[in-house]
């Protein structure tokens, strides 16, 4: 039984966190036990060791507290990927400061009120991002420090501005022989301590500043050590595609492996299709963290179609010919990740269920977890040996889940979370704060979800997302578009409601789209229709389908904008 029941308390107590362990105290034996071993490595550039990161840690030590940083102050982080990323954030955390994370998509605007929301002293800015921003519109920060070589770009305090040109001899004064592994000390965190505070893209377009303490880092990577870190031994290479300002990527890929003792890669440029098939081949990652949209467009663009050739069509009908033809579809899959990897976890937004059916038939090792930001962002996981088809895994350790349902197997239900990975609330904004947490301490995910015997969740689609039929009957347009998006030359789908009636705003396969005159086009998403509207029940059907000239809007999680088109 996956399914864990304890109370908040019991799963505070019991955990290991309370016997000497703690967040920092990962980092920092991480470092020691790994000194002379490969650590951050920006694909195609320069590596960093565990030494050379324990090092650069104490230089931002030594300019916060030159510069009159305190415990608890703010220190904002905005850029792609990077080694140097990961060190401020690493360096933020184990001086006691908060780290505000902010996800290089954002506009100049967000990147300017989330800098002046969450109140932060400091600015840590990729070489891009530099150019898009106006540090008048910021005017509380004293500095903005360049993430490549840690200059200052600005600077409104004369403490800092000696921290920084005099970084080496205040090192060389602190350490006069050599920075050594007894000299790495790191602030003693406390489990409700703030960590960070980590600003979500929100389905309104508004960010709200999630409050994440010690316990919730900790609680994840706790976990990922103790369930993965056997199947990924220290040493093995890692490939960070996700941005680590959201905390998909930033828990699962960069602190567990960082915790892990692995060698991280980092695709400090705009990951394109080409510079990720390439980066998989060359690092050969031992686990692989990715959204749907990746896995999806290699299954779509470079298997699918081989599969509807006359000449497999045939051969998969062949009982034994079958199983030869899918073991080595799945050798030639499993490559493309790189081919050694242990398994392909799959989260942040909905896997297409004829993706996952594929990849389950041919015995590819891919497992769905679940989370969200609010929770630093793990709720459930399973397994890929163990992995029910359909479902995002069971409950993960120190995490508790029930559905909000009469029946929890068969009437979704709201899924509620609590335990040890859950935020304290949201940064100034106690109604948003209220609305989430009730008075037992259960978050409440906004998520509709279902839960078999065995424990394991089936999300069934967003609260917000649900509509009304005519007659009252719950529509889950997520259903309908995974059927849709498995259909001939659609590329992108969303469904909407219009005065009662049901559309489809669809987005068609560029690639193939140039072999059809736009009638043509419309005509096939017609037959799209009618062929979906036989397997719907008759208030769930589409009245029509609409093509929709641009990609549409994204999250950082890869999910559609949907406020924007409703």
């Amino acid at each position: 039984m996956c399914r864990k029941e304890c109370t908040f308390a019991q799963n505070f107590r019991n955990c290991a966190m309370n016997k000497g362990s703690s967040f920092n105290e990962y980092i920092r034996q991480a470092i020691l036990k790994n000194w002379n071993q490969n650590a951050l490595t920006d694909y195609q550039g320069p590596t960093l060791q565990y030494h050379d990161v324990a090092r650069k840690i104490e230089k931002i030590h030594i300019v916060f507290q030159n510069a009159g940083v305190v415990k608890g102050d703010k220190i904002a982080i905005c850029g792609r990927n990077s080694a140097h990323w990961a060190v401020t954030f690493l360096a933020t955390l184990t001086y006691g400061a908060v780290a505000v994370p902010i996800l290089h998509e954002f506009n100049a605007e967000q990147i300017h009120n989330i800098v002046n929301h969450s109140e932060a002293r400091l600015l840590f800015v990729g070489d891009f991002i530099a150019k898009e921003i106006d540090p008048s519109l910021m005017p509380r920060l004293e500095g903005i420090v360049n993430l490549p070589d840690f200059s200052l770009m600005v600077t409104r305090s004369e403490q800092l501005t000696y921290a920084r040109e005099h970084l080496n001899l205040l090192f060389g004064s602190k350490y006069p022989r050599a920075f050594v592994q007894d000299d790495v000390h790191y602030h003693e965190d406390q489990p409700e301590e703030l960590a960070l505070i980590n600003y979500t893209s929100g389905t309104t377009g508004f960010s709200k500043g999630v409050m994440l303490p010690y316990r919730s880092l900790w609680g994840n990577v706790d976990f990922c050590i103790r369930r993965l870190g056997k199947l990924v031994p220290p040493g093995s290479s890692v490939l960070d595609i996700l941005p680590m300002a959201h905390m998909y990527g930033l828990s699962i890929e960069f602190l567990f492996g960082f915790c892990n003792g692995s060698h991280l890669f980092f695709l400090n440029r705009l990951p394109s299709p080409t510079l990720i098939a390439k980066a998989f081949t060359d690092i050969q990652p031992a686990l692989v963290i990715s959204v749907p949209l990746i896995v999806e467009k290699i299954i779509r663009k470079r298997v699918f179609p081989i599969m509807q050739t006359p000449r497999m069509k045939l051969l998969m009908a062949m009982p034994v010919v079958s199983k030869k033809v899918k073991e080595k579809i799945c050798e030639q899959v499993y490559a493309a990740f790189g081919g050694k990897a242990y398994e392909i976890i799959v989260g942040g937004a909905p896997l297409s269920k004829e993706v996952e059916q594929f990849l389950i038939s041919i015995g590819f090792p891919i497992t769905v977890g679940y989370g969200a930001t609010e929770c630093a962002p793990l709720i459930s996981y399973r397994d890929w040996h163990e992995f029910a088809p359909g479902s995002c895994g069971c409950t993960i350790d120190n995490m508790e889940v029930r559905i909000d349902s009469h029946d929890p197997e068969n009437t979704p239900g709201e899924i509620l979370a609590r335990g040890t990975n859950v935020m304290l609330g949201y940064y100034k904004n106690e109604e948003a704060t209220r609305d989430a947490l009730d008075a037992d301490g259960w978050y409440h995910t906004g998520d509709l979800g279902t839960m078999d015997a065995d424990g394991n969740i089936y999300i069934r689609g967003r609260i917000k997302n649900m509509l009304l039929g005519a007659n009252g009957q719950n529509i889950y347009p997520e259903e309908i578009e995974d059927q849709l998006s498995s259909m001939p030359m659609v590329s992108e789908c969303i469904v909407v409601q219009r005065q009662q009636k049901l559309v489809a705003l669809v987005y068609p396969d560029q690639d193939e789209m140039m072999n059809f005159s736009h009638d043509e086009l419309q005509g096939i998403m017609e037959q799209n229709r009618q062929q979906l509207n036989l397997t719907l029940p008759a208030y769930c059907r589409l009245t029509q389908i609409e093509l929709h000239d641009t990609e549409f809007e994204k999250t950082p999680k890869k999910s559609i904008k949907r406020y924007l088109y409703n």
